[in-house]
């Protein structure tokens, strides 16, 4: 018997999302499942989009990345079977251009801005097999952008997206 196994949906949604924030990738080995899907991935980088643990271990440094200091602070947990829903914080300070993509490929790079933000997230996690297996997610997006300065931007911003997201483009 797994350690997950004996752990309940509440628990292991719980961990799931801890984890986005320091978890290392056996982390994500122990609480997802092989064939999980993340209905956020589409405008995540391309390597976030495949399934299982690689993908949401790529979600996790996608974001690490950008953001410092990255927290998840849980309100509420609710369970209905193996559908969880998490009412949580998400908190940090963005150090590296965050982009943001289109199936096409990268749509719009914010550059740093050294701001911190905590925004409002509802996380919704199904688990089988004792491990989660799929993941929505609604987030206080324009809560994030105005915190962080990207809205409304000034004209010095605009210009930095503009690179930033030319660079991104010449990377990828």
């Amino acid at each position: 018997m797994s350690t997950t196994a004996s752990v309940s949906a509440s628990e292991l949604a719980v961990r799931c999302i801890r984890i986005m924030a320091d978890g290392e990738r056996s982390d994500f080995e122990a609480v997802v499942h092989p064939d999980a899907v993340n209905r956020e991935g589409d405008v995540e980088p391309p390597e976030c989009r495949v399934g299982g643990p690689a993908g949401y271990y790529a979600t996790a440094l996608w974001l690490r990345t950008a953001f410092a200091d990255l927290a998840y602070e849980i309100h509420h947990v609710v369970a209905n079977g193996n559908l969880v829903a998490i009412h949580s914080t998400m908190s940090g300070r963005h150090v590296a251009p965050f982009a943001v993509y289109t199936t096409a490929g990268v749509d719009t790079v914010f550059p740093p801005t050294g701001k911190t933000f905590a925004i409002t997230q509802s996380h919704w996690l199904r688990v089988e097999d004792g491990k989660v297996i799929e993941h929505w997610a609604n987030r206080d997006d324009l809560g994030q952008a105005k915190q962080l300065g990207w809205v409304p931007p000034t004209p010095v911003y605009l210009f930095r997206m503009a690179r930033a997201k030319s660079r991104a483009k010449r990377a990828a």
